[in-house]
């Protein structure tokens, strides 16, 4: 279960999970072992980034992806999210 406040990974209208990255919304399997999966396997396929099609922005969506299923990657995706405020805060 989520965090009301959790902005990223809420429960989409038709009852499944979805989560909100840049303005959209990507709608998440509701088994459990899928969407552990779909993380893994982003994460995996983000390391070989240097390969055509592939990218190292799988890397952080998979993180975000697990972030919803894991404890510890939702406290390092949060961790994240202060010292990304507290910097464009610091910015302006």
């Amino acid at each position: 279960m989520t965090d009301a406040k959790d902005r990223h990974a809420t429960r989409s209208p038709e009852g499944g999970r979805a989560i909100h990255l840049l303005g959209r919304t990507i709608r998440l399997p509701r088994s459990r072992a899928l969407r552990i999966a779909i993380g893994v396997v982003l994460v995996i396929l983000g390391i070989f980034g240097f390969l055509p099609i592939l990218g190292f922005w799988m890397i952080p969506l998979g993180l975000l992806v697990l972030s919803y299923e894991f404890a510890t990657v939702r406290r390092w995706r949060r961790k994240l999210e202060v010292s990304w405020g507290r910097w464009r805060n610091g910015r302006a």
